[in-house]
């Protein structure tokens, strides 16, 4: 689709001044200085960056919508394309896991997904990109997942670790086992031999962990840690280069990795919620400290901007946007969007005077629309 040049005016812009009555000029796929195209009035509406999502994973029920029901992938990223867009995010990060637990959730998984993605991007609307989430226990993986994460020009990796360690030092039996080992494909007995023999190799993570990401430095890769649940977990992570801290489970590891110049990344799903639904950290409580630097969709796509709107209500959501554009943007060095103005991406989510998202264009492409934006665009 080509991209369409076109003025929007009487709408309230954010720019990176803050929200201004002020046309927006779009020609290009970016955004301009001068007035282009047809002029399209916005009465009533507010004009945001497009959100730029740094961690979801809910295209998981796009691509198989029943356990074991893997559908036709290029089918299930057409129709999370619809879903991105309708949701205002034009950048999304694809929160795919390496990992020992099977499934969707297998290299065999993550591969197909790359495939599929190099191969639909083109008729995608939305930027997609993976995020390889790497369980940590997988030493003798490694450097497959290092060839694999170049070969496919993944730019983002984060260690994670599911092992159920504190049911293994007790003795028992993890939680939930023959569930997860079915949705593995395993027998319960395979599964848990597996889940023991990695959780022995617990000693070799670090020295391998730390050869991992000097490699992954070498490749210009931005690293980021899972659920970390304290100071001490946070400041290791450090040593091996990892300056994202995803999902920090209290305000202590949140604080730490503020207080060190890291980067936290939360879930709106927490503040839509007023907390977490795990018992573990509030995100509203996060925000209010200033220990958040981007608010991430997880499992909801939705919940952006309904974060941003509970944060703000009085002003739409436009004085959380920055958890949602410029902040997520700047984490991974993303110069050319995230933001308003001359140069960049002509990414935009705007709120129709419902403060609804009613329409996303992406790099200047249509990408949804509704209700009065609709009309004014189509009309």
């Amino acid at each position: 689709m080509t991209p369409i040049d076109m003025t929007l005016t009487a709408a309230r812009v954010l720019t990176p001044a803050g929200p201004e009555e002020t046309p927006l000029a779009i020609a290009g796929g970016v955004v301009v200085d001068a007035p282009a195209g047809r002029e399209v009035a916005l009465s009533g509406c507010t004009v945001l960056p497009g959100i730029v999502d740094l961690h979801g994973d809910g295209f998981e029920r796009h691509l198989a919508p029943r356990r074991g029901l893997v559908s036709d992938l290029a089918r299930g990223l057409s129709a999370l394309d619809a879903e991105l867009a309708a949701s205002g995010i034009t950048t999304a990060v694809l929160a795919q896991f390496w990992s020992w637990e099977g499934g969707m959730r297998s290299p065999d998984f993550a591969r197909k997904l790359a495939a599929s993605l190099a191969e639909a991007r083109p008729h995608l609307l939305t930027d997609m990109v993976i995020q390889l989430r790497l369980e940590t226990h997988l030493v003798g993986q490694f450097a497959e997942v290092a060839e694999f994460v170049e070969r496919h020009g993944i730019g983002y990796v984060v260690y994670n670790d599911h092992l159920p360690h504190e049911a293994l030092r007790k003795g028992r039996n993890p939680p939930r086992l023959t569930g997860q080992a079915l949705k593995s494909g395993r027998s319960p007995e395979a599964h848990l031999a597996l889940i023991r023999e990695l959780a022995a190799r617990g000693p070799e993570v670090p020295g391998a962990l730390a050869e991992l990401s000097q490699r992954f430095a070498a490749m210009g890769v931005q690293l980021g840690s899972h659920d970390d649940p304290d100071p001490e977990r946070r400041a290791m992570m450090r040593g091996l280069g990892v300056r994202i801290s995803e999902f920090p489970e209290t305000m202590e590891a949140a604080r730490a990795a503020r207080d060190a110049g890291d980067a936290v990344i939360l879930g709106a799903p927490n503040v839509v919620r007023g907390g977490s639904h795990a018992g573990k950290m509030d995100a509203r409580a996060a925000v209010a400290e200033g220990f958040c630097d981007a608010l991430v969709s997880d499992y909801h796509y939705p919940a952006p901007a309904a974060a941003a709107a509970a944060l703000d209500p009085a002003g739409g959501g436009a004085g959380a946007w920055d958890l949602l554009s410029a902040g997520p943007a700047r984490i991974m060095g993303w110069t050319d969007r995230g933001i308003l103005a001359p140069g960049q991406r002509a990414d935009l989510a705007i709120l129709g005077p419902s403060g609804q998202i009613e329409a996303a264009i992406a790099a200047g492409r249509i990408a949804f629309a509704r209700g009065a934006v609709a009309q004014a665009l189509f009309g």
